[in-house]
């Protein structure tokens, strides 16, 4: 085209190229620009704002801003298109403040009157770095001017707050919406049945799911996927078949990811037979099972201890051409270690790391819980303190597993000491952090300091659980304290706490001959008569 006599003007060039650049052929389209330029070809705005675009979807938002000053520098006057993707370009780079401030910029000066798509493009920034609170203010300051805020900006910050844990919030903003009219889509709904899904509100989604099928809106595979998905996860599997069964009845088909989450369901249930009988079902329509579905099924027969099918599932998906990864290797490590082979599962831990694949707190977690577990602890150190990854080095979790594997591998004063490390960081324990930690005081004769940390972690913000006072209240039955032990029983019975089996044959024996006073006595008298009422069976 650029050959031809008479060349192309402007406009024709810039309808090629806006063809190439729905292609996302962006160099392409800079390349053509430039000869046009050797050619002597004058550009006009819309040229050079294309030329931003490209610049921008290629990641050189600073030649874009270079593009912006020769278009000043031209006596161009940028319009709200130039403005629209330089703030885009900086959004898709990660510079989402520096776009925050152009916006501010223009408004301030008046340099433009924002459309839906620059405010749009700035609260998905907001919400894409987690910054929620501003993108709200931003649709709040929309809604109290000319330009309304559409579903797209409504749909961004509901689904933020969703992801902040806020789905109170996020319901409160639905209702909003569609008092103002602003009618609700496939997006909204999605958003609101995975926030109420993740709170384990699924009767809530599942009104929900009804409630926009009402307003005319029809749920997708991914709706319905999302259901299926928080079911299993709360173990719910038959309800979850019977959301797959609702999906048929309406015309759509499962996916691959629906059933995968079936089958994480079955497999977390222990029911390794059902989630095979999935992967038939699978088959039977022409459904692929991929790495995910093969990854669920490896970690349900390690839980079933078939370690054996296990490992031949794991060479079976590479000789079909499928790349285990990592949640594959972590499964099968742990199944190793599990099964009394922690040889095998050091060398697979070798292998992953030779095909590339980096291990993740996780799989750190389940190699140095495996290798604690068969007394080498001091390697399992060794290997934490080698980790280069800030992420490993300042994880409490992995903190608490090494706490937990010296304590149980007869190294007490290397467990306190990991503790006092723990601390000097700034990390914060969690709940199983703080009762290994008082077990190893009350195992060490430290009962004070025991108790020092259990009232402690009260005033960090993290309560006891039934097995921090379980393991303080046998202690003190040991020491023959029962006063004082009687009172954190009352205290852990008063929280929702019931004794365990090794606590409640501690209590007994302790307790006085018939007729003497005994608080202990009353103790188990009313622990009894909770349990008959509930129909539990204490011992």
């Amino acid at each position: 085209m650029l050959q031809r006599q008479p060349p192309p003007n402007i406009i024709q060039l810039n309808q090629l190229i806006t063809v190439i650049v729905k292609m996302k052929q962006y160099s392409t389209a800079l390349s053509l620009y430039k000869q046009t330029k050797l050619m002597g070809i004058p550009t006009d705005l819309y040229a050079m704002n294309i030329s931003i675009n490209c610049h921008c979807r290629l990641d050189q938002v600073a030649y874009g801003f270079a593009l912006l000053a020769t278009i000043l520098k031209q006596g161009h006057q940028p319009d709200l298109a130039t403005y629209n993707t330089l703030i885009n370009g900086l959004v898709l780079a990660d510079r989402v403040f520096k776009a925050v401030e152009l916006f501010k910029k223009l408004l301030r000066e008046k340099v433009c009157e924002p459309d839906q798509f620059m405010y749009g493009t700035v609260i998905n920034g907001l919400c894409k770095v987690g910054n929620t609170s501003k993108a709200l203010e931003l649709l709040r300051f929309m809604e109290s001017g000319s330009c309304k805020p559409v579903v797209a900006q409504y749909n961004a910050v509901i689904d933020s707050l969703c992801k902040d844990r806020m789905v109170d919030h996020a319901l409160e903003l639905f209702a909003k919406m569609t008092e103002k009219g602003v009618l609700a889509n496939i997006i909204t709904y999605n958003s609101l049945i995975h926030g109420l899904c993740n709170f384990g509100r699924e009767t809530e989604a599942a009104k929900m799911l009804r409630d926009m099928e009402e307003e005319g809106v029809s749920p997708t595979v991914v709706t319905f996927t999302i259901l299926v998905n928080a079911f299993c996860k709360q173990g719910s599997v038959k309800d979850a078949e019977l959301a797959v069964q609702a999906m048929v009845r309406r015309g759509l088909n499962p996916d691959v990811i629906t059933y995968n989450a079936l089958i994480d369901g079955y497999c977390l249930r222990g029911e390794v037979d059902n989630a095979e009988k999935v992967i038939d079902r699978m088959m039977e329509q022409d459904i692929v099972p991929d790495i995910i579905t093969y990854s669920s099924l490896i970690n349900g027969y390690c839980k079933k201890k078939q370690v054996s099918k296990a490992r031949h599932l794991f060479q079976e998906i590479q000789d079909k051409g499928l790349i285990p990864n990592v949640v594959s290797y972590s499964s099968m490590i742990q199944g190793l270690f599990e099964s009394g082979n922690p040889a095998a599962a050091k060398e697979l831990f070798k292998e992953m790391q030779a095909k590339g694949l980096t291990p993740t707190v996780l799989t750190y977690g389940i190699l140095f819980q495996g290798m604690c577990n068969n007394s080498e602890c001091s390697d399992a150190l060794a290997l934490f303190r080698s980790l280069e990854s800030n992420k490993m080095m300042n994880d409490a979790g992995l903190y608490t597993i090494l706490i937990n594997g010296c304590s149980k591998c007869g190294k007490p004063d290397l467990a306190m000491d990991l503790f006092d490390e723990l601390l000097s960081k700034g990390l914060k324990p969690n709940v199983r952090t703080y009762g290994v930690m008082i077990r190893v005081y009350c195992e060490e004769g430290l009962l004070v300091k025991g108790k020092d940390l259990l009232r402690k972690m009260e005033e960090n913000g993290c309560l006891p659980n039934s097995f921090t006072y379980n393991v303080i209240v046998r202690e003190l039955l040991k020491k023959n304290e029962s006063g004082e032990a009687e009172i954190y029983l009352e205290e852990m019975i008063n929280r929702g706490f019931m004794p365990d089996h090794a606590t409640f044959e501690n209590i007994l024996v302790r307790i006085p001959n018939v007729g003497k006073d005994s608080r202990l006595r009353t103790i188990v008298q009313k622990l009894t008569s909770v349990e008959r009422k509930e129909g539990r069976n204490l011992i």
